[in-house]
């Protein structure tokens, strides 16, 4: 009739949670303060910050596809609620609370602020390097249809009727982003990788990584440009640049002469891929020809890890989220999971 046994007890000790939840026990400390502000002295208590950011990174880790899945599963699986901090005869909050409490974390930006938290508590273990980086992007699908990205002027899709998922013809129809914008997410740009590539509407993903352990330093969402890459890179560049030159590694995308001036402005070195097809390099024999470039490019390719840790396990491929804001708070989060995951690793002795 009486059970004695808590979740800690079930937890094996050698559980790769046990680990993450102790990294992730210290940077939710260092936001206490940020927690404490954003509640009300007055009135019916709401979900601890910490539990509902635990409970987010278990979303993430484990690819839930729902917040609802995500109840589900804390209501009857023992090693989620040992995470999380729930108790056996705790009550599981209703999905559409915890939505709601996710939103209020939103608004106060504590995924970008849990995101730094972690960077610098690998910062303190040693684990970044302060002079050798590497920069990149990918796409990011939005969660809207092609159907949704009608006229601005209010113009019907031709071929429509008056079925929300009756089949809508656009051949011959020119849809540019001045002209046409998403209904369902109009942050969302559409856009092709390259050619012979089909458009999508998506949001450009950027990240700043650490050569030394290939941790991410810096990551944010954009809306999916052009220029957006490089642009995204000179800004994230700008916060980790200082009087002590530094180094960063990417591919043909950022060979342009704009980016590699305004980079050596920043006090950064571009030890750019080449791009000589057609045209000439920015890059010349004063950076290519020393040691440290090669290295640099042979470096730059672990951050591809990251983007496939993202889009396979931390469910970046297609966002399941509407607007910037919202794209890029889980965007970072789901970069602190992945800091997460490979400092494990990294400081496999914690207890």
């Amino acid at each position: 009739m009486f059970s004695y046994i808590s979740p800690e007890q079930r937890v094996p000790k050698d559980h790769p949670l046990r680990q993450i939840r102790t990294l992730c026990d210290i940077a939710l400390k260092a936001l206490s303060r940020e927690f404490e502000e954003m509640y009300s002295d007055i009135g019916r208590p709401s979900i601890a910050p910490e539990k509902l950011l635990r409970a987010l990174v278990l979303q993430i880790l484990y690819t839930i596809r729902s917040e609802r899945m995500l109840m589900e599963q804390l209501d009857y699986n023992l090693l989620f609620r040992w995470f999380v901090g729930l108790n056996m005869d705790d009550v599981v909050w209703d999905p559409t609370v915890f939505s709601k409490n996710r939103d209020r974390m939103l608004k106060a930006e504590i995924a970008g602020l849990f995101f730094q938290a972690v960077v610098e508590e690998a910062r303190v273990a040693s684990l970044l390097s302060d002079e050798h980086f590497s920069v990149d992007g990918t796409l990011i699908e939005a969660w809207a249809s092609q159907k949704s990205f009608q006229k601005k002027d209010g113009g019907s899709a031709s071929g429509g009727g008056d079925d929300c998922n009756s089949s809508v013809d656009f051949h011959g129809e020119r849809r540019t982003n001045q002209t046409h914008e998403s209904k369902t997410d109009p942050d969302a740009r559409l856009y092709k990788k390259g050619k012979g590539k089909e458009a999508k509407l998506c949001y450009a993903g950027h990240v700043l990584m650490e050569n030394r352990n290939g941790l991410a330093v810096e990551g944010q969402i954009t809306k999916a440009t052009g220029t957006a890459e490089r642009e995204a890179a000179l800004e994230m560049l700008s916060d980790v640049s200082g009087d002590k030159r530094i180094t960063v590694g990417a591919d043909k995308a950022y060979d342009t002469h704009n980016f590699v001036e305004q980079a050596r402005v920043l006090n950064v070195t571009p030890h750019v891929n080449q791009n000589t097809k057609g045209r000439s390099s920015a890059i010349d024999g004063r950076t290519t020809r020393h040691d440290g470039y090669a290295i640099s490019l042979r470096c730059r390719a672990r951050i591809e890890e990251i983007y496939g840790w993202l889009k396979t396990v931390g469910g970046q491929r297609k966002t399941r989220y509407r607007g910037e804001e919202s794209v890029g708070w889980m965007f970072q989060l789901s970069l602190a999971a992945y800091n997460l995951v490979r400092m494990r690793k990294l400081v496999p002795d914690l207890a």
